[in-house]
Formats: structure tokens, sequence, C-alpha cells
């Protein structure tokens, strides 16, 4: 089965997709994938919803690789706001 696993910073991303037995789950998919070996992820997710190591995979999958928010989501919007003068 083909899964993908991705981990984004800001301005940049990593991609990589593989080939997996049936019955992989994301903790395969990311010692295929070598990308377990990255500092300061706190999660895991498959299209957006949470994960675990353990969590099975099916084909076209996307694995997504979870860093600490920099900044709160409705702190974020009020500066937008504040910038454009709304």
């Amino acid at each position: 089965m083909k899964v993908g696993v991705i981990c984004a910073w800001p301005g940049r991303h990593e991609w990589i997709e593989l080939e997996l037995s049936p019955g992989a789950c994301v903790g395969d998919a990311l010692k295929a994938s070598g990308m377990d070996r990255i500092d300061g992820i706190t999660g895991y997710a498959v299209f957006g919803i949470n994960a675990a190591l353990e969590t099975p995979l099916h084909d076209g999958d996307r694995v997504e690789l979870l860093r600490p928010l920099t900044i709160d989501p409705k702190e974020a919007r009020r500066r937008r706001a504040r910038k454009s003068g709304a």
C-alpha cells in the first residue's frame, strides 16, 4: 500500500511517499521514512485526525507530524484583524 509522510515548518516542508506492507501502522511509516528522528514533534495525525504510533494505515493515507503551536490561534486572528484595520 502507498502512504505519504509529511512534516512542515514555516516556509518549507518534507514529503515522502512510501510503499508499505498491508497492516502497517503510523510507527512503521515513520521508521521507513526516517522522520522518526525529527526533533520537536509533539504528535501524529492521519489526514488531520490525531493518531498514535499503533494506528493502522490504509492505502493512500497521509501521515502528518505535528509540532507545537507557536502562537494561540485566537491571538493570531486578532493580530491579523488589527493589521487589516477591521
